[in-house]
């Protein structure tokens, strides 16, 4: 079976480098983008793919039969409507836009024109998520993830992030969808109701750098998800743990990678599982590439992403007051 023609939009986003080897075997790159092209000369030169910096050049190349959207948050729905409009199915990283409007014109337009779409949630089916599936369906369900300071967004060509009107918000909207979505999916509900807190104390930057949430769905199931950046520049990247407590018992990782399982008869299992979501990204395009014929059948959803970014922007529309973050 031939690589599909694919472009890549927006290739400086930090994640670009996690994906690469795996697009560079499963697709034919055929051109990427960048508004500042110095910033992925390498990966052009690794992928033998042109380098344009304005993105929608890229739209009229002949025979495109894949796209990725990276690139700042307030550029993604303009891309994903072009690409929708020229029948190209595509992968966009979260949150997809600025708003939650912007999320659900592109998904109501992907939906009308057939043009399948989705999203690395990565977290999804992974080490972690496995073990704590462990407990069953989840009743409570606890998850921190505390990544490193904001500052590197300046070092890794990403300044962007740091500005709320681009970025749309800060930690929460960066790593908050992760890990709503494990709760979302393990627990097979919507979100209710949702109680937040957001600060930007640590750093005093203009995107919050901690953030908390209480999820609660129509059963009564509970979720609190503590995220920011709040960890220091360190090779340990990162802090997390996770705990669920459902049907069958009770499960926790911890950031180093521990992890127990309680059942309901008293016995403990233990092992040590792998907490780095980096390398979650590589298995990810490989399954881009094999379901890419059956419109990403059984990868995220743009109506499951607009499920996980509903409970997000109505804490950012609490934290300021309105709905300024366009929440229908």
């Amino acid at each position: 079976m031939s690589k599909p023609r694919t472009i890549i939009l927006g290739a400086s986003h930090w994640h670009v480098p996690l994906y690469a080897r795996a697009i560079g075997e499963e697709h034919q790159v055929v051109a990427i983008s960048d508004e500042d092209v110095s910033l992925v000369q390498g990966l052009a030169t690794a992928w033998g793919a042109p380098v344009e910096a304005d993105w929608r050049s890229l739209l009229d190349l002949p025979e495109v039969g894949l796209a990725y959207v990276f690139g700042s948050h307030d550029g993604m729905a303009e891309k994903c409507l072009a690409l929708i409009e020229r029948g190209v199915p595509f992968v966009v990283e979260k949150p997809l836009g600025t708003s939650l409007a912007e999320l659900v014109q592109v998904r109501k337009a992907a939906d009308a024109a057939g043009v399948p779409a989705t999203v690395p949630l990565v977290q999804r089916g992974g080490p972690t998520d496995r073990w704590l599936a462990k407990a069953g369906r989840p009743t409570y369900q606890r998850i921190s993830f505390i990544a490193g300071p904001p500052l590197r967004y300046l070092a890794n060509g990403n300044p962007w992030m740091l500005d709320p009107a681009t970025a749309g918000g800060g930690c929460l909207a960066n790593l908050g969808p992760h890990f709503v979505d494990l709760f979302l999916q393990s627990c097979g509900e919507s979100a209710v109701s949702v109680d937040s807190r957001l600060s930007s104390a640590l750093h005093g930057g203009a995107v919050e750098d901690h953030a908390s949430l209480i999820i609660t769905t129509p059963s009564g199931r509970e979720a609190i998800v503590e995220v920011g950046y709040a960890f220091p520049g360190s090779p340990l990247k990162r802090y997390c743990s996770y705990t669920s407590a459902g049907g069958a018992g009770f499960a926790s990782v911890n950031s180093d990678g521990s992890a127990t399982f309680t059942a309901l008869d008293g016995t403990t299992e233990s092992a040590v599982i792998d907490v780095d979501s980096d390398p979650l990204y590589d298995p990810f395009v490989r399954r881009v590439a094999q379901t890419l014929e059956d419109g990403f059948r059984g990868l995220p959803t743009l109506a499951q992403l607009e499920d996980v970014m509903r409970p997000i922007w109505q804490a950012y529309d609490d934290q300021h007051g309105g709905k300024e973050n366009g929440r229908p």
